[in-house]
This record gives C-alpha cells, structure tokens and sequence, in this order.
C-alpha cells in the first residue's frame, strides 16, 4: 500500500470557485512569497460552476481595477435593459423596475458564463504563483491535537466499488496548511463537517436552499437582444402551491442563458422541479424566444436562499468559510458571486496578517469582524426578510411585504424583525395530503426528458468507485421515503439519480445512478428524514460544463 505524501502550504483553499480563486489572488497580492494552494473537484477549473449569471462587479472592481481591459469574457455583455414579468399560463404582465427598490437594478452588471469567468480568474491566480490541482477534491479535514484544522486530504484515485484497491490506485494527499478555507459552494461536504464540529449554527437560523435549473440556447439572430435581461414569477409553480422564477438572459455569440429556480421548502411530494422548468419553456413569452433555436447546454445547482439570518459563525481554529459555503446569496437579486468574491478577499487580508503575525492554526476573527461589517453586510441585510415573506406568504402578497421591507430598510426605517426559517426538508409534507401531479410528456423542441437532459451536462464519473451518494439506513428510506412521501426523490432529481424499481412482485428497491449526478445536493438538503449524506466521487467526476 503506497504512502501518503505530504505538501506543506500556507494556505489551503477546498474549492476553485469565484469565492476561493479571489481569496487566492488576494492573498498573492498582499504577499507574493504565500504558498497558497487550490484544490478544484472538477476536472478544470470552472467545469462545475454554474449560475445564471448576472454578475454586479463591485468586487471584481476591487479585485482587478482594469478587468475590463484583461481580456475577462464577463466584460463582453453589458447588461442593457430590463424586464420583469408575472405570468398567468397564458399571458404576461410586466412589473415597472421603478417600483423596485434601487438595490434591485442590474443598472451597470454584466451577463455571461460565471464557469468562464472563473477559467479566466484561475489563469490571474496562477499567473501570480498559486498552485491550483483541478481534479483533486479535498476528501478529509485533518486536525491538530487542539482541534484546530491543520489541512486536508484529497480523494483517494483508483478504489473499486467494493472497497478494494484497482492496479492504478494512488492514495490521496496531505496538504498541511497554517489556514483552510472553505470555498465548496452550497451544501459543501465538508462545510457540513465543519459546522457540526464547531457548532456554526448555533446563534443563527438554518440555511435553506433552491434549486436552480439552467440552459444555454443558440436562438435565431433576429430575436436575439445582447444585455437584456428578463426574470419571471409566479406560472407555472403558482398551480403547486411552490414559488420561485425563471430567468432569461441575452448573453454573447447569439446565445441566451435559460433558467428557473424553485424554492426547496415545497409541501406536496409530487412536486418535480424538473417538469415545472419544463413547462416555464412552453409559455408563449418564453417559447417565442426559444422557437426555431437549439438548446446546447444543460446542468443545475443548488442555492442559498437563507439570507443574512442563516449565516453562520464564520472563522473557527485553523479555518473559516466564504462565499456560498457560508451563504451569502443575495435571494430578490438572484446575485451572490460578487458577495462570494469579496468574502474569499476580506478572508485573504485576515489571514495574510495573521502569518504575518507568526500565527497557525489561530481562529481569525478579524476576518468575521470585518465582514459583518463590510458592504456584504449592509446589501443582505436590506433583503434579509425577502425569501421568507414569499415562503410564508405565498408568490403575489409575499412579494408585496418583501417589496415593502426592502423599500423600507433601503430608507433605513425597516421593521426590526429578523424573519425565521424552517429546514426544507422538515416541510415536505405526507404524500396521502396531495394529489399527484399530471405534467405533460415533453416535445423534444421545447421541452425535454431528464435523461437526454443530463447528456448536455457532460456528466461522467469514473466506473467501479463507491457510490458517493451514501444511504444511511435502507429500511428507513422505504418505510418513510417512499411509503410516507411516495418517493420523491424520483421527482426531486432532475439527474434521474434516483429510482424505486420494482421487480416480479418483489419489495421496492431503491436504485441509485450516482453516474447521472450532476453535483446539484438537493437529495442531501431534501431527503425528508436527511438519509442521503453527498459526499465527494473521484477527482474529475461530475459535470463538465462548456459554458455555464
């Protein structure tokens, strides 16, 4: 059995993102001498990174002053008008942006691939030194023995499904850090670890979540608009009791980014997110832009949705989180890469003076000051009661109480509540309350099924490896999961991940196609027992989005 090696570093950063690449770059800008390394899961950098994007470049400003001059692909589509439409299934309505408080202009952003702009944030970090290993997910968190974080260990390459070693085996690597930061992204692995270890929930509400779904679509010329920006509420999940909105943006080459998210604290089991996109696609104000185009790409994420009350305690001995590991989403502005960015750099400046200092393995709490009191700060606080007055409310006077509040904290005379979340997953409610739901058998041309869906991720994870959706209790997931709640974690995945298959009269067997996943957590956030643990597969694993 080969030995593990080891590599010395000062900083450690889980996650190759917009958040973990700009606290690399900060840091390599304070001090060139910094040993600072980038562990990335996906097979490039950016092949996992999706979002819609519409992206405010404050931080970007801070970052690199002259970014527009840099050649970065997000300076190739201003964004030029915007608009904002309630659906009813058959008609539009177009909602003012001069009713909208002024936080929520896209008056000076940018729309593009942020999986493009972090390819290109990855070249600026390893042009000023740092090590960035693509293909390498950090696996295990290793701690001194006063419980700090001193490093991790990234995933073992080449183990069978069985356990045993394959002849290409290689043993994952210890990264011994002075400091890691947690940039993993929403639901991460080990942010997860992280907060229970040091209870970092424990002075705030719990993180909820959405699931965004996203397309990229090559569309005639003549309807093509480059800058504009469309979002929509209310048809289709309107009819499911559900909430949330799609979005469509008219980005370079003739493409327009196509989405929709959908809040994850749904009640009705039926409920497939999926199929609701599907049917956001036949709407006649969208399909008019889709009709005679191509669809090109495909994939989803899950999103922060809790606001400033879900983030958590922030630095912790040897370690801390930013960007959408601690939940910096700003929900009403479906906008979190600039808020994820200037946290990795206000984390970077902590840290660059800490060693400075002669510090290791110390909690930074300078990094948690700063922030909260940082403009990050001020812009969540302003729709910290947005998501949960829509997920109380409903989509039509739940917007008008988080319009209201926004307007009224944009004025400084907010009301002095914090709103209160639920957990997603304690909300699912039993499937004999429910009907189920009829959605209508895709087109092909506008609408699609999920398997030929998911071949336009470019997902693929290597064969014969432990399946990295693990099962905790295969009893409970029959006798709760799919005799309670009528299974819906068929419904939830929009990878086909998950089946219930049943055979000669046989008991269901729950089947698990961890090839189709696509990285998106939902089933670790709304498995209604939390049965389902995501941990990481093999480095390079997972989708290989082109241009998300």
């Amino acid at each position: 059995m080969s030995e593990r090696e080891s590599m010395p570093c000062d900083v450690v950063i889980v996650g190759g993102g917009p958040a973990g690449l700009s606290a690399a770059i900060r840091l390599k800008q304070l001090n060139e001498e910094l040993e600072v390394v980038v562990l990335e899961k996906g097979s490039e950098i950016g092949a996992h990174i999706l979002s819609g994007a519409v992206v405010d470049p404050k931080a970007l400003d801070e970052l690199f002053p002259e970014w527009r001059t840099m050649d970065c692909p997000m300076s190739q589509t201003p964004v030029t008008d915007n608009w904002h439409w309630a659906l009813t299934k058959g008609s539009k309505f177009n909602m003012p942006h001069l009713m909208m408080p002024p936080l929520m202009s896209n008056n000076g952003c940018y729309t593009g691939s942020l999986g493009n702009m972090t390819r290109w944030l990855g070249e600026q970090a390893e042009g000023l030194g740092v090590m960035v290993f693509p293909g390498f997910p950090a696996n295990e968190a290793m701690f001194d023995d006063k419980g700090a974080v001193r490093g991790v260990i990234t995933q073992d390459m080449g183990i069978a499904e069985d356990g045993s070693q394959k002849p290409d085996y290689q043993p994952g690597m210890e990264i011994e850090a002075k400091y890691t930061l947690f940039a993993e992204g929403a639901r991460g692995s080990l942010t997860k670890e992280m907060k229970a270890k040091y209870d970092l929930e424990a002075n705030c509400e719990p993180q909820v979540y959405g699931l965004g779904i996203k397309e990229i679509w090559d569309i005639d010329p003549s309807k093509h608009v480059p800058g504009r920006v469309i979002h929509t509420q209310g048809w289709p999940l309107s009819e499911s009791d559900s909430w949330g909105g799609g979005f469509l943006y008219h980005q370079a080459d003739g493409q327009v980014a196509i989405g929709f998210v959908t809040a994850l604290d749904y009640k009705n089991p039926y409920v497939s997110p999926f199929e609701e996109f599907q049917r956001w696609k036949t709407h006649p104000a969208i399909r008019e832009y889709l009709e005679g185009g191509k669809r090109v790409a495909y994939g989803a994420r899950a999103i922060n949705e809790g606001g400033w009350q879900s983030v958590p305690k922030l630095a912790f001995p040897g370690g801390a989180l930013i960007g959408c590991a601690a939940g910096f989403v700003n929900v009403p502005r479906i906008k979190g890469s600039h808020t994820a960015m200037k946290s990795g750099m206000l984390a970077a400046e902590a840290l660059a003076q800490a060693i400075s200092d002669g510090k290791e393995h110390s909690e930074v709490a300078e990094y948690e000051a700063t922030l909260r009191e940082s403009w990050i700060a001020d812009e969540l606080k302003k729709v910290q009661n947005a998501q949960p007055a829509v997920a109380k409310f409903g989509g039509d006077f739940g917007t008008v109480i988080a319009g209201a509040d926004m307007w009224m904290r944009t004025l400084k005379i907010g009301l002095p509540i914090s709103m209160k979340h639920e957990p997603d997953y304690e909300l699912t409610g039993r499937a004999d309350l429910f009907k189920p739901i009829d959605y209508p058998k895709p087109d092909g041309k506008i609408s699609f099924d999920r398997l030929t869906s998911v071949s336009f991720s470019y997902t693929n994870h290597a064969e014969d490896q432990p399946v990295h959706l693990q099962l905790k209790d295969a009893d409970l997931q029959k006798a709760s999961e799919l005799e309670v709640f009528a299974g819906p974690s068929n419904r939830y995945c929009l990878a086909g991940v998950y089946e219930w298959i049943t055979e000669d009269g046989q008991e269901p067997k729950f089947q698990i196609n961890s090839q189709n996943c696509v990285h998106c957590k939902t089933c670790d956030i709304k498995d209604p027992n939390q049965n389902i643990n995501w941990v990481t597969p093999e480095g390079g694993g997972g989708p290989n989005y082109p241009n998300m």
